[in-house]
């Protein structure tokens, strides 16, 4: 018995094939082998064809298929982890009418800040939880402004994820979790959010039928069957934005509970047990997996821009030339906790949301000639980039979140000691590392939905935890956290 998993994601789509019983990962494909492209008609746009995440994903679907040797009439459910943002607009036969504005496509921000001021800001977070920003609602308004003949022809709007559910059943359906990422969902209310459907002149007939994120959402078609080489019948049975699929992929359900990547840019996603909002929006607050109208559980997202490109940017300019990243991380163990006074600020890559969208760049403090080295300067980073992450975990405990322990994958910057020791320190909470990734919790988060599973924690029991972190020096990690926030 299988579970397939799908992560539509803007670089690449990955399939993974999972025995139920087992836990473990039959078989992974990704495509394409390159990165796919991102079409950028002019400066700050991005968009995709729909229709490569699919080619992408018939691809991947066979090479999982062959690589496993598995029957395609034993996969019992499938689960999709998608970008999360994007908007796909469709027609009454269901053809795409234009490509995917996608996640990093930045033409909706003027539509979301005057929404924003105009409608309030207080009315918008006490309903929304966010600013209307540059997220899926502000997308739509700018092709209603700007491309009216072909918005009148729209008869449903999607995310991702929504769209390959659809290619795969023929039904248009989304999630509230989904409807939350796009603005679309009064958290006040319960329901659509017309508040913002009615200031952005929508009709609330282009939101798709809303099912549970753990429900059978449609089935495998014949015409899909025939494409992808899989049986038609199967249930698709949970559907789910990256971050919070990657929280999920981490076994991060329950409140004070957080799931953390460190790549580029590092992302710290806490789970919130009740309705709440940042006043500066400063964090992106959406439905998370397991919420319900009945039991709150909320995904908090921090995202910082200036985290492994930091470290790397260290590595090709400060340290020496043709050194490892595992050499690099034993020189800059040379260096005390706190690196001797010297702090770096990492933000170096564009404005931070945490910082009120301020681009502050990045900045070294503190350097002695006389007593600092190159030892010192790498710590300070790794260090900085720690720190960053603790400030955003400050702001999601204003906003009433107890943290106790962070959930991470073993990759990127958790590889590094210095780097898991600093934040296990400054934070006081316990990491776990785990091996796993979108595409295989996207898997069991469809046993979940087809009750193959009968909860989360059966769903995780195979998952394998590769090491535990426990705070120490916290006095010493603290202290060098305060200089760093001083220099702020």
């Amino acid at each position: 018995m299988y579970l397939l998993g799908y992560d539509i994601g803007s670089s690449s789509v990955k399939a993974s094939l999972v025995d139920a019983q087992t836990g473990r990962c039959l078989s992974s494909a990704f495509y394409p082998k390159s990165e796919a492209a991102i079409m950028a008609v002019k400066p700050g746009w991005a968009e995709q064809e729909p229709s490569s995440w699919w080619e992408n994903l018939k691809l991947a679907t066979s090479a999982v298929l062959s690589g496993s040797g598995a029957h395609p009439a034993d996969i019992k459910a499938i689960g999709i982890s998608y970008q999360m943002h994007g908007l796909v607009c469709v027609d009454k036969n269901l053809n795409v009418l234009r490509p995917s504005i996608i996640w990093c496509d930045s033409r909706a921000v003027p539509y979301g800040q005057k929404a924003f001021d105009e409608m309030g800001h207080e009315l918008c977070l006490s309903h929304l939880l966010n600013s209307p920003g540059n997220f899926t609602a502000s997308k739509l308004a700018w092709v209603k402004e700007n491309e009216p003949e072909l918005y009148a022809k729209i008869y449903k709007i999607m995310l991702p994820g929504d769209y390959i559910a659809m290619k795969l059943s023929g039904e248009v359906c989304t999630t509230v979790s989904g409807l939350s990422e796009g603005m679309l969902w009064d958290f006040a209310e319960n329901a659509p959010a017309r508040i913002l459907l009615d200031y952005y002149g929508f009709d609330e007939s282009l939101i798709p039928e809303i099912r549970p994120t753990f429900s059978e959402q449609g089935r495998v078609s014949e015409a899909a069957a025939l494409e992808l080489g899989l049986a038609a019948g199967i249930p698709i049975t949970y559907r789910a934005g990256d971050q919070p699929n990657n929280a999920l992929s981490l076994n991060v359900f329950n409140p004070g509970e957080i799931a953390s990547t460190a790549g580029t840019s590092g992302v710290v996603y806490g789970v919130l047990g009740d309705v709440n909002y940042d006043p500066k929006s400063r964090v992106n607050t959406f439905a998370h997996v397991n919420h319900t109208a009945d039991q709150t559980h909320l995904g908090v997202l921090l995202c910082i821009n200036g985290t492994g490109i930091l470290n790397s940017w260290m590595k090709r300019n400060v340290a020496p030339e043709g050194i490892s990243y595992s050499a690099m991380n034993d020189l800059a163990a040379l260096a005390p906790v706190g690196s001797a006074g010297v702090s770096i600020l990492p933000f170096g890559n564009g404005a931070e949301r945490m910082l009120e969208n301020k681009e502050t760049g990045s900045s070294i403090h503190g350097v002695n000639f006389n007593v600092h080295s190159k030892a010192h300067l790498l710590r300070a980073a790794q260090e900085g980039i720690v720190f960053s992450f603790k400030y955003g975990i400050e702001i999601m405990e204003q906003m009433g979140m107890n943290v106790s322990k962070i959930h991470a994958g073993h990759a990127n910057m958790f590889l590094s000691p210095i780097f898991r020791n600093t934040l296990a320190g400054v934070t006081g909470a316990v990491i776990d590392l785990y091996d796993t990734d979108g595409s295989v919790g996207a898997a069991k988060g469809a046993g979940i939905g087809a009750g193959i599973y009968k909860d989360n924690k059966e769903a995780f029991s195979t998952l394998e935890k590769l090491a535990v972190i426990e705070p120490s020096d916290t006095e010493a990690y603290t202290a060098a956290y305060e200089v760093w926030k001083s220099r702020l």
